[in-house]
Parts: structure tokens; sequence; C-alpha cells
């Protein structure tokens, strides 16, 4: 009859009886090198597996309709804030000019301080509003030619200095002599002016703008369209009694989404600074410029990046990633830049001197996934090196011993001062 078959037959672990095993001093050696190399590897797989990994992928990004809220800081020494406007233009025909909503102008003194007046609020536009208070009900200011406001509180009236000035920008005017207007006498418009001309500026705020290409722009004057033209009002900015420029210090300056300020991360953490701690950067932080020329623009060609940031939680931040290549210009006639090689290089000269942002939006987004291993991967790579090591200890320990006892053997046989050899005279 045929062998039974039983469940010892299949054995894979045969067994050696304990008389028949040699200890030595390097297998134990070996063994506590081994549990050493175990119980560290072990950890560290252990600390791995309970850390939180981002993993990044790349997608077409496929949203519709939002808006890019750009929030910036930036301070400009020489020129004043009756000076500053920003506008934005997109390719999709869309303008605003002299934009104030979100936007916080601060004047700062020749010194690099705040002017505390302006900080309290004491702006000229301040001063306008009271002088207008204090006037009679029913009082109607002439536009002194100027196209008039059609909406407003005081429709077809300009009782104030600054509502003739946007009268005459949407005429097409250049605003040059304010002693003329009544309304400006009233305010002491001049002499604020005056007041103001050795003094920079700080604007700090967002400004929304659609997700297509396009610029905004920090320019001197008022702005104003014509025969669908973008224009500027210069002169009072470059026939100024004091000689202003664009040199500039960017504070900060960053692209973000509508709900980035209503996210909050773990443990109350505002989006600002769980962007700071997932390493986003912004190129433009803390970057200076200097000209002396006052007919200078400095331009920042920008490219966005959606970004968006999905944590274990199911929380999501929305943001944008830049990176930035920055261009300047001097706006003088006639001038050229001469490089090495005593060949010139022309550019053309139409432009307005200011600070220019011109931002593409890419169509790729970038997500960034939290993930952390599973128990399963854990336990497959625990086993995988409680295996490996015994196993190579294993194959050391085989061949030291194996090595050493031919040795022995070699080295009693009457031959042993040929070299490796047996007594029987094979070679090893």
């Amino acid at each position: 009859m045929g062998r039974r078959f039983t469940v010892r037959g299949v054995d894979a672990f045969g067994k050696t009886m304990e008389d028949v095993k040699i200890k030595t001093g390097f297998g134990g050696a070996l063994t506590l090198v081994s549990l050493s190399l175990i119980l560290v590897l072990t950890l560290y797989e252990f600390v791995d597996y309970r850390r939180v990994h981002m993993d990044p992928s790349i997608v077409v990004d496929r949203s519709r309709g939002e808006k890019l809220v750009v929030n910036m800081n930036i301070s400009f020494p020489r020129v004043p804030c009756y000076l500053l406007s920003v506008d934005i233009m997109d390719i999709s025909g869309e303008h605003q000019n002299d934009i104030h909503h979100d936007l916080f102008k601060t004047r700062i003194a020749p010194t690099g301080t705040f002017v505390e007046e302006a900080i309290k609020g004491k702006e000229l536009t301040g001063d306008a509003e009271r002088v207008a208070r204090q006037k009679a009900e029913g009082y109607c200011g002439t536009c002194y030619g100027g196209t008039p406001p059609t909406d407003g509180p005081n429709p077809g009236c300009c009782n104030t200095c600054d509502e003739v000035r946007e009268s005459y920008v949407r005429r097409g005017w250049s605003f040059v002599n304010p002693d003329s207007v009544e309304q400006c006498v009233s305010e002491g418009w001049t002499q604020k002016i005056k007041d103001q001309a050795d003094e920079g500026c700080n604007i700090a705020g967002k400004v929304r703008v659609n997700k297509v290409i396009g610029n905004f722009h920090l320019s001197p004057g008022r702005s104003f369209q014509t025969n669908q033209q973008h224009i500027h009002d210069l002169v009072p900015y470059l026939q100024g009694g004091k000689k202003h420029d664009f040199g500039h210090e960017i504070h900060s300056f960053s692209f973000g989404s509508e709900t980035e300020d209503e996210f909050v991360g773990m443990g109350g953490k505002k989006a600002k600074d769980v962007k700071k701690a997932l390493g986003i950067v912004n190129p433009l932080d803390g970057i200076k410029a200097h000209t002396e020329e006052s007919n200078y623009m400095f331009q920042y060609f920008l490219k966005v990046v959606s970004t968006k940031f999905q944590f274990l939680d199911g929380r999501e931040l929305n943001t944008h990633q830049y990176s930035v290549t920055q261009y300047e210009r001097d706006l003088t006639n006639n001038k050229a830049n001469e490089k090495q090689g005593g060949h010139q290089t022309m550019h053309g000269y139409a432009g307005v001197p200011g600070l220019f942002f011109n931002y593409e939006i890419s169509p790729l987004q970038v997500i960034h996934r939290e993930d952390r291993q599973s128990f399963a991967h854990f336990i497959t790579s625990t086993l995988a090196i409680i295996g490996g090591i015994l196993t190579v200890a294993g194959l050391v320990d085989s061949f030291v011993y194996s090595g050493s006892r031919r040795l022995k053997e070699g080295g009693s046989g009457p031959k042993a001062g040929l070299g490796f050899a047996s007594a029987q005279g094979k070679m090893l």
C-alpha cells in the first residue's frame, strides 16, 4: 500500500535535534546585530506609517466663472497717495479704473513712517466731505465744463474738488489748475497737495480680477477711456514741483481664491498660516526696486497656477501659486540701452510710468492630497524587514562558519604550509 498522506509530511520547517546544533560566538553577535536592525527599521517603518504624506497630481483645471483674489501690500516712497491709482484690464474687455474698494492708502512721511493724520482717516477726501456737509442744503456746484456724475448723492452736481476732477476725467481733460475751482479753494486742496509733495504712499488690500489673461497696474494720475484707449493724466505727476518716481518695495503679494478667507485649518489656523506650513512661497515678497527716473516703468510677468490641497478630514483649500519674471523700461525719449559687444537695443516707448503686473492663467491645476500608508502596507513592510534581515544573517553566518571550519581542517593535515589545501591534496 502507498504511504498515507499526513499533515506532517508537508511540514516546510524541518526541525533539528538540539544535540546537533552548534552555537558560536560569531553567531551570537550576529543575532544581536540582526535584532537591533529589525527593531530600528521597524520603528522607522512605524513612524512612516503614522506620517501624513502629500501626494501631488496634475489635472486640467475645469473651474468656471471664478475670480482671482490678489492680495498686496506695496510701498512707494516717492509717490503721494493722491497721485496713485489702481486700474485693471483683461482680455475679456473689462476695465476697472481707479479702484478704491478693499484697498487702503496710507501716507508715508519722508522719514519712512506712516503719517498719523492718515492713520486716523483725515485724508483729502475726508476734508472734502466735511466741507461739502457745511454747504447749504440744495447746493449744486458747477463741474467747470466737465461731465457731471449721473448717479450718487448729487447727480448732475460737483460739490467737491474730487468730483470736479472726476468730471474732467470723464470728459478726457487734464486737471491742472485747482486754484481756479471754487470747491478746491474752499477745501484748501492746493496747500494739501504741497504738504504731501514729499510723501510716499502705502497701498494694501485686495482686488478681484477675472480668471483670464490680463493686467492690473498702479500708475500716476487718474485714468479714463477715450476712443477705446486707456489714457492716464500724467501732467500732475511729471510737471509737479517735486520729482516723483515709482521705486517701490513689495511687502507681500499673493494670489488666492474667493473661499480662502473662509478656510479654517486644524487648531484654528488661517489659510495664510496653512499655506506657509505647506511650503507655498510668494516670489515677490520682500522685493525692492529703485530708480531715479520719473518716466520709468516696472513690469512683472506672472504665471498663475491653480492649486488645491485636500486634507484627510475632508477639508479643501483652494489657492494659487505663481512664478514671476521682472522687466524694467526707461520711457525717456531717444534713449537706447547699450549692451556688451557695442550693439544697442531700442524699445518702443509707448507706455506710462508705473508698476505693472501682467498675469497669465495656466490651464492646469495642481492637486495635493493628504495620504497615509495602510496598515496592510505596514505589516507587509515589517515582515519583509524581519525576513530579509534573518535570511541575510543566516547566509553570512553559514558562510563564515563553513569557511572557518575548512580552514581548520586544511591546517591540520601534513601539507598545511602549502596554502588552502586539505589532507587529500584538493584545493578548497
